[in-house]
């Protein structure tokens, strides 16, 4: 008598694996393998992700590319807000056509071969073949008079950077989209329990992924060579392809079901384009006049349930759209954060030897400066710790007392932390701009840069990165929670993806933002620099934001206040 197959696993995966099942251990055995070995492709993905990110300002304000500092930021806004914003694309093709593994699969190639371009550039000969000579330009001190303004210099290699990091941008949010839901798929068969696990050690090992990258691949970059460290994602992306490649034997894969995305356009368009809907409908009018039982059978939600789904989605949208300023916040920490830090006096890890100083200067560095970008540990380390305090310690005592918040009031507190991590960061900006109006600058080398820096320790950085940590526990998270328990269950996928979509939007209007305060009048226009920022105003920039955010966040409660009462009629009926 052969033994009932496990119901949470697919026929077909049952089917190709006719042996496992004979050992009850067995399927669970490879299911655990199955899911670790995705948190393994997940870490390493991140590790090469933030190995890409976390210096990307410093690289292309180098004397490889010498891009201005609104330059750099933009683009590194850009980079973050594609790689959010082309979510629901990689959702999407996963859907219709590929499925999740081979998504998966075609993003890892893509990752690998584009993550190859960057160090392809940080060489010379490398730069000549992509972009060619270099216009000499140097990094300069601030300039005061109004004699010496010069035209601001254009991105040098932007087509084939821009075009690196945007094929970086559409393979990570590829598999940021399709990984969660491919590793929830292993470990489902195992039980609910096993999948809130499963997320638990997902976000986990994200974050992990983080903490190797910048801790060993930012100071490669910044002490040693941006060759070497933008080789080691490509090392990161490699390994967890050839990692995902040798596992598939274990995976469980789902052919893909179709999207909901064009039931949902349709809808829209029926509802605000009624004349063209009735014109297509005349193009077609055999399959209008067909009654639905005589219509061919489809997989999917029914008419009735995609009208539902709509109404949900047109419920649930206003909430995410008001966190879009929050996003703008949020990104800031791998751009103009990163910029700031720059121009703040960065102590050395080894102090150099007084007597060899001179040979030193003349050959290579003798002393290593602390990375700017460990700076971002303090957003990682603080969501390390804080995630199992707030899931085993605070969680528990505010559900006993019933205290426990909602998801929209916590999102709320993280709105209200990002605000206050921005303003921290604009008060910090006056103060060091104050030094730098008194002439008050000091000089420092980092990597081969030379940047004139306000005599303020970059200590002075961590309450913003530590702000903006706790904010994404009370934003990001609860973000996702709000909208995968609030989506019906056949869209679930979809609006984490316009969750996402939503967080790229909010770090593009940053870059967009970026470059209209850029433009001659505005506060970040100082073509004098060339590459520092001591002539600009980004306390303005940072203090704006703030109002932004302090405006959307009134907006949010009211929105949030709306949802939850109307949602209370109904839950209380069910």
């Amino acid at each position: 008598m052969s033994e009932p197959r496990d119901p949470g696993v697919p026929r077909v995966a049952a089917e190709r694996r006719p042996l496992l099942a004979r050992d009850a251990r067995g399927p669970r055995r490879w299911r655990l393998a199955a899911g670790a070995t995705v948190l393994l492709v997940e870490m390493l993905e991140r590790a090469a992700f933030f190995g890409v990110s976390a210096n990307l300002v410093l690289y292309l304000n180098s004397v490889n590319f010498n891009w201005a500092g609104d330059q750099a930021s933009r683009a590194a806004l850009i980079f973050l807000g594609a790689s959010y914003l082309l979510a629901p694309v990689g959702g999407w093709l996963a859907d219709v056509y590929l499925g999740r593994y081979l998504a998966l699969a075609l993003s890892l190639l893509l990752y690998l071969g584009a993550s190859g371009l960057l160090p392809a550039t940080a060489f010379p000969d490398g730069r000549r073949s992509f972009c060619g000579e270099l216009p000499q330009m140097s990094i300069g001190p601030a300039c005061t008079s109004s004699n010496c303004r010069l035209s601001p210099p254009s991105p040098y290699c932007a087509p084939t950077l821009y075009a690196a990091l945007l094929l970086l941008a559409l393979a990570a949010s590829s598999v940021r989209t399709n990984l969660t839901s491919f590793g929830a798929d292993q470990v489902m068969s195992l039980g609910r329990n096993a999948t809130q696990r499963f997320f638990n050690w997902f976000y986990w090992s994200l974050n992990l992924g983080a903490v190797l990258s910048l801790l060993v691949v930012a100071f490669i970059q910044q002490n040693i060579s941006f060759l070497l460290g933008y080789t080691i994602p490509v090392a990161c992306v490699g390994l967890a392809f050839f990692i995902f490649l040798f596992a598939t034997p274990v995976f469980i894969t789902k052919p893909p079901m179709g999207s909901q995305v064009s039931s949902m356009l349709k809808l829209a368009l029926r509802n605000c384009c009624p004349q063209l809907c009735r014109r297509y409908s005349a193009r077609d009018p055999q399959g209008a006049q067909l009654l639905p039982n005589q219509r061919s059978p489809q997989p999917g939600p029914s008419p009735q349930e995609d009208i539902t789904n709509f109404k949900v989605l047109v419920k649930i949208l206003p909430v995410m759209v008001t966190l879009v300023p929050y996003w703008m916040v949020y990104f800031q920490m791998q751009s103009t954060y990163v910029l700031q830090g720059l121009h703040l006096q960065i102590p050395n890890i080894f102090p150099a030897n007084p007597a060899s100083s001179f040979t030193a200067l003349h050959t290579r560095p003798s002393s290593y400066t602390i990375p700017e970008a460990w700076l971002l540990l303090a957003n990682v380390v603080v969501v390390l710790i804080l995630v199992p305090l707030k899931d085993h310690l605070l969680d528990p005592f505010l559900l006993r007392h019933k205290l426990l918040p909602s998801a929209l009031k916590k999102m709320a507190l993280g709105m209200l932390f990002g605000f206050t991590s921005v303003v921290v960061a604009g008060i910090l900006e006056m103060e060091r701009l104050s030094y730098v109006h008194h002439n008050e600058t000091v000089s420092q080398q980092i990597g081969q840069d030379l940047y004139y820096a306000a005599p303020l320790s970059i200590g002075w950085q961590i309450p913003q990165y530590l702000l903006i940590g706790i904010s994404e526990i009370f934003a990001s998270i609860p973000g996702l929670e709000f909208a995968y328990s609030e989506a019906p269950r056949s869209m679930q996928a979809a609006i984490i993806g316009i969750f996402f979509f939503l967080s790229g939007v909010g770090s593009l209007l940053g870059s967009s933002l970026l470059s209209l305060l850029s433009l001659p009048g505005g506060w970040l226009h100082c073509p004098e620099d060339f590459g520092n920022i001591n002539n600009c105003r980004m306390d303005l920039y940072f203090f704006l934001l703030a109002g932004i955010q302090a405006a959307t966040f009134l907006l949010f409660l009211w929105i949030a206040g709306r949802y939850e009462r109307r949602a209370q009629g109904p839950a209380s009926l069910n």
